[in-house]
Parts: C-alpha cells; sequence; structure tokens
C-alpha cells in the first residue's frame, strides 16, 4: 500500500496560499485517480483506491502545516505502511516558482510540516516531491509569505508544477522511485 501526503493548511483563507500547494496536487490525483477524499478521520480527510493492482490512499492533513506528522503517522500506523511506501508533497523555499525536485529522503530544511512528520516518523527517509515557490525578495517575513497568495505571472508556472508532481506521484505508484527521480528532476 502506497501513501500520497500533501501539505497544507484546512480553511478556505489559505485554499490559494504558497504553503497549500500540497493539497493542490492531492486535489489533482483524487480527480486523475477516480479516489474521491471521502474520509474524515487520523485528524485528515483521504480517499482510498486501487490503482494497478496497487493500494494507494491520498491524504491532506487537517492539523494545519505545522503539526502535519500528527495525522501521518496514525494513518500509517493504522493501514501498517511502511516508510519507504509514504510519499510527501509540499511547498519549499529554495526552489524557483514552478520548478519540482524529488528527493529519497533528507532533513526538514526549516519547513514545519516536514519537521512535524520527522518527528512523528522517527526518520527522514521518506520520499518526498518539493515544488517551488521561491523567497521573498522584498524582506517580507517566511510566514506572511508562504502564507499568501501567487502572483498572477506564477500561476500559470504554479499549475503546471501542480500538473508535474501529480504526474511524478502517480507514476511512482508503479515505477521505482530512483527512476522516477531520474525523469522528473531533469525536466
Amino acid at each position: 500500500m502506497k501513501l500520497i501526503v500533501g501539505l497544507g493548511n484546512p480553511g478556505r483563507q489559505y485554499e490559494e496560499t504558497r504553503h497549500n500547494v500540497g493539497f493542490k496536487v492531492i486535489d489533482e490525483l483524487s480527480i486523475r485517480l477516480q479516489i474521491p477524499l471521502d474520509k474524515a478521520k487520523f485528524n485528515g480527510i483521504f480517499g482510498q483506491g486501487v490503482i494497478h493492482g496497487e493500494k494507494v490512499l491520498i491524504l491532506k492533513p487537517l492539523t494545519y502545516m505545522n503539526l502535519s506528522g500528527e495525522s501521518v503517522r496514525p494513518l500509517m500506523d493504522y493501514y501498517d505502511i511502511d516508510v519507504e511506501d509514504i510519499l510527501v508533497i509540499y511547498d519549499e523555499l529554495d526552489i524557483p516558482v514552478g520548478k519540482i525536485r524529488l528527493r529519497e529522503k533528507g532533513s526538514a530544511g526549516g519547513h514545519n510540516g516536514m519537521k512535524s512528520i520527522i518527528h512523528h516518523l522517527g526518520t527522514q527517509d521518506f520520499k518526498r516531491v518539493r515544488i517551488g515557490v521561491d523567497r521573498p525578495s522584498n524582506g517580507m517575513k517566511i510566514a506572511d509569505y508562504v502564507l499568501g497568495r501567487f502572483l498572477d505571472e506564477e500561476a500559470q508556472q504554479i499549475k503546471d508544477a501542480i500538473q508535474k508532481s501529480a504526474d511524478a506521484a502517480e507514476k511512482w505508484i508503479t515505477t521505482p522511485f530512483l527512476q522516477v527521480m531520474n525523469e522528473y528532476n531533469t525536466k
């Protein structure tokens, strides 16, 4: 069984913010894979389906970003999912807007949602798709920036990044992650 987690914040006021690109990818996967987000449990909303013979869960933690691990860990335990079968999708300040980078493991890099997941899983060794949102250039505080909306000129780049991230996540269901990484990190 595979678990694909998209990070974000619940609530209408956060829907279109930089911090919610992970949620956007889960919404896209829900449509593509025909897996409705119809279960509310484990401090999140999630759906379950079978894709090419593989059981797949998609999850949007509703704990707010900084407590994401409080949703991921109980779901993982309940369904007995191994850490190597988890993919987390989230926003990344150190990548230009619209670019994506896949990694097999690594530190939180200052991302509080990732810090929470690493803390609750007790390891950094899980797969991730990082979607570039860039850093503020005008001295704006990071919190204000990530909770802000994309500029009009960034809209298409983010839309494309969400599609590419969903492509990569979907491919990972049936393809070794290293192969997916090699393909999507060069695009």
